[in-house]
Formats: C-alpha cells, sequence, structure tokens
C-alpha cells in the first residue's frame, strides 16, 4: 500500500494539530502516512497520494509553512504531475470574502498541472465547524479512495 503524504499548510498550528489528528485516524485504519510540514515539490514522490490541508492566511495567501511550495506550484517550469493522486481540505474563516481560497487555488492549481483529484474538496470553516470531527466524518470516504488506488 502506497503512503499517504500529508502536506501541512499553517500559520497558527491548528492546521498542524487536525493534520495529526487525521494522520492517527488514517493510521489506525491501516494507512502509512508521512507529514509534511513544510512540503518541497522536489522531494514529494508524484506515484504516492497526498493530502493537502492548507488554511488561508490574510487576504487569502497561502499559511506560511506552504510560501515556497506556492513558489514551486506556480513557477512557469513547474513539472507535469499527471501521475498524482490528491485530495484537498481547505481551512478558513466564512467572515472573510476570501474564505478557504488558498485550499481552493491549490486544488485547482493542481489540476491544472495533471493531478487526479480523489474526491471533493473539504472546506472546514473555523468559525461554524469542529474542524476534527468534520474531518472524521471525511476520512471513511478517504479511507475508501485510498485502498482503491
Amino acid at each position: 500500500m502506497a503512503v499517504l503524504h500529508i502536506l501541512v499548510g499553517t500559520t497558527s498550528g491548528n492546521t498542524e494539530f487536525l493534520a495529526d489528528t487525521i494522520s492517527d485516524e488514517l493510521i489506525e485504519k491501516g494507512f502509512e502516512t508521512e507529514l509534511h510540514y513544510e512540503p518541497e515539490l522536489e522531494a514529494l514522490p508524484t506515484s504516492e497520494p497526498w493530502l493537502v490541508l492548507l488554511s488561508s492566511h490574510g487576504a487569502g495567501d497561502y499559511a506560511d509553512s506552504m510560501l515556497d511550495f506556492y513558489d514551486e506550484i506556480t513557477a512557469p517550469q513547474t513539472p507535469d504531475l499527471s501521475d498524482l493522486n490528491y485530495a484537498v481540505i481547505a481551512i478558513g474563516e466564512s467572515s472573510y470574502d476570501t474564505f478557504c481560497k488558498a485550499g481552493r487555488h491549490c486544488d485547482e492549481r493542481l489540476q491544472e498541472l495533471g493531478g487526479t483529484r480523489m474526491l471533493e474538496r473539504l472546506e472546514i470553516d473555523m468559525l461554524q465547524d469542529d474542524p476534527e470531527q468534520k474531518a472524521s466524518q471525511w476520512i471513511p470516504s478517504m479511507a475508501d479512495v485510498l485502498k482503491a488506488l
């Protein structure tokens, strides 16, 4: 079974906590995960699936720990990602008009680069949702998709 690479985009640490929780739940279900707190595109295998957890910061910008990754996926010489299977959990606050903008952008950009979205993007509203509960409800679908790879 392939390793699930969990890319973590956080500024305040909330997304890191959520990524750790999701990783633990998937490990309990028999999956192997690897967390990347400051992911670098060239170090990530595109032959294994990715789960991107990305919070929006400021005016919809990528969280601090993903700024280099943003530069890499938007650079003119970005590699083809047609071997990649990925999913995105976008995190934000609905009081902002840029709600989940970074996660939405990342999802769209990975598709533009040839990646295949495994599941519809999960959007978590930090003002209304319990992030761990919402992610826990989503994990069985993720587990089913990973088993099928």
